[in-house]
């Protein structure tokens, strides 16, 4: 599994890794051909939260026993078991907004276009995540471990 771990002694709060990762997310990698024909900026799946001059990138910890899925109530939340993420499966989300409430990082919020949830995929569609190559002072580095196992074995 591959994880975005934040360096927040680096980072600056200049919240690149969420115009990029929106950008990605809404289908063009150019932030500003990307918010062409949208009624509201799209969503990605992080947040920067600053304090002072204290800032971090927020997003999904892909957490071994996550809570947002289960509680989700359709089953859009759920655990790729090849990449070991937590993903949503957009056609089967309703937007009811259960997961945003369990999650303990606050990591998890609703496209306000779409009102589908959105949260860190880990850009599994990419070499790299759009954010790590996106942050100027290298404050976001990649995490490999081996995948979330979940299936118990006889004691």
């Amino acid at each position: 599994m591959r994880r975005v771990l934040v360096k927040d002694d680096l980072c600056i709060g200049c919240g690149l890794c969420r115009v990029f990762c929106e950008a990605h997310h809404a289908g063009n990698d150019d932030p500003l051909k990307s918010l062409k024909r949208r009624l509201s900026p799209p969503a990605g799946g992080i947040r920067v939260e600053c304090n002072g001059i204290r800032s971090i990138s927020v997003r999904c910890r892909h957490c071994e026993d996550a809570p947002c899925i289960q509680a989700c109530l359709t089953g859009a939340m759920y655990r790729d078991y090849d990449s070991g993420l937590v993903l949503i499966d957009a056609d089967r989300c309703v937007g009811c907004g259960t997961c945003t409430l369990v999650c303990p990082f606050g990591a998890i919020r609703k496209d306000e276009q779409t009102g589908i949830a959105v949260k860190c995929d880990g850009c599994l569609d990419r070499d790299m995540p759009r954010c790590v190559n996106a942050c100027p002072n290298d404050a976001l580095v990649i995490e490999l471990k081996a995948a979330v196992s979940t299936i118990a074995t006889p004691a």
